[in-house]
């Protein structure tokens, strides 16, 4: 008996050391994809600091046939930011004390839920806090893009269609990873054709190559190739008719990297030839491990009865799931 008491109470003390170092829970995030909570006072949401802060983050989201705001933008005082609005997904907290011991633009992940965004903005004056977020602007725009489209590709590997990945990489060395819904409409050994298609509306990613030749990444050249791959491989739903690349919009290329990858981002529009149809598009070019080829994934949306800003941010999102399979296997 008294062994067992002993045993007993030596559990019961590794279970309170195991509690002491194990951080709180913390709930899950609110508030619908693509929002952001600003906490600041109503005078100066009113005034000079609102006006620049709507400026920037509704500001007009890029390449689409309609104008969308980029976030949906709500504002909250400090005295009125209780528990319910402190686990919002997205939050610029502006915190103006003429005694603030430092100042600055700081980023910070989970504070009150996960996985959160919160942007913390402290000045001594309204002033100088209109001056940080304006100078750190591309930042806090990034930083919340990344958060959000973080949040998309954890729920698409927890639903995972797992045989499109297996499927595509077979064919590319690699793919990108996407949710239940999404399915396999077309792979040849240059070609595949990924989309989830529903009553009214269409998010499809493409993944295609060939052989790398020169000044591969130049705008005119990948839009030059995007048409050729999309004109051999994607009809449209009359006899004659094919998607191709807009030039309404002229796309635009920049260069980025992501996880120690370096690609060409191009967005713009696709339109289909002979026919009525068209939408946005974003698509990552990049070289294949062996340097041989330009692997492309497109992500492009069709919804014309909605607003495209999400279902295009959701669908780019899975762009940023791309995994060679040997980095998998790693």
């Amino acid at each position: 008996m008294l062994m067992k008491r002993f045993f007993a109470f030596a559990a019961f003390t590794l279970l309170l050391m195991g509690c002491k170092n194990t951080a709180p829970l913390l709930p899950t995030i609110s508030g619908k994809a693509g929002e952001v909570l600003v906490v600041i006072e109503k005078n100066d949401w009113d005034g000079q600091l609102g006006e620049d802060v709507r400026g920037v983050l509704a500001d007009e989201y890029p390449f689409l046939p309609v104008q969308e705001a980029r976030y949906s933008v709500a504002n909250v005082s400090h005295g009125g930011f209780i528990e319910m609005f402190q686990v919002h997904r997205n939050i610029v907290y502006f915190d103006i004390n003429p005694q603030a011991v430092s100042t600055g633009v700081k980023f910070m992940k989970d504070k009150w839920a996960t996985p959160q965004c919160l942007i913390l903005v402290s000045a001594h004056t309204v002033e100088m806090a209109d001056s940080l977020f304006l100078d750190k602007a591309d930042m806090i725009v990034e930083t919340i893009e990344q958060a959000e489209r973080e949040r998309v590709i954890t729920t698409c590997r927890k639903y995972e269609n797992r045989a499109v990945y297996q499927k595509v990489s077979e064919v590319f060395g690699g793919s990108v990873h996407v949710p239940s819904g999404y399915k396999l409409r077309k792979i040849s050994q240059d070609f595949a054709w990924i989309s989830d298609d529903k009553q009214y509306t269409t998010q499809g990613i493409f993944v295609y190559r060939y052989p790398v030749g020169k000044d591969d990444f130049t705008m005119e050249n990948l839009v030059k190739n995007r048409n050729r791959m999309l004109k051999d491989n994607v009809p449209g739903m009359f006899e004659g008719t094919y998607m191709i690349t807009g030039t309404y919009w002229t796309p635009q290329t920049r260069f980025l990297k992501y996880k120690g990858r370096d690609f060409a981002e191009t967005h713009g529009m696709w339109e289909v030839e002979g026919d009525f149809m068209g939408g946005p598009f974003v698509s990552h070019a990049f070289y294949s491990p062996d340097g041989k080829y330009i692997v492309v994934a497109d992500a492009w949306v069709y919804a014309p009865k909605y607003d495209k800003r999400q279902y295009l941010r959701q669908t780019e999102s899975l762009l940023y799931s791309w995994e060679w399979v040997k980095e998998k296997e790693n």
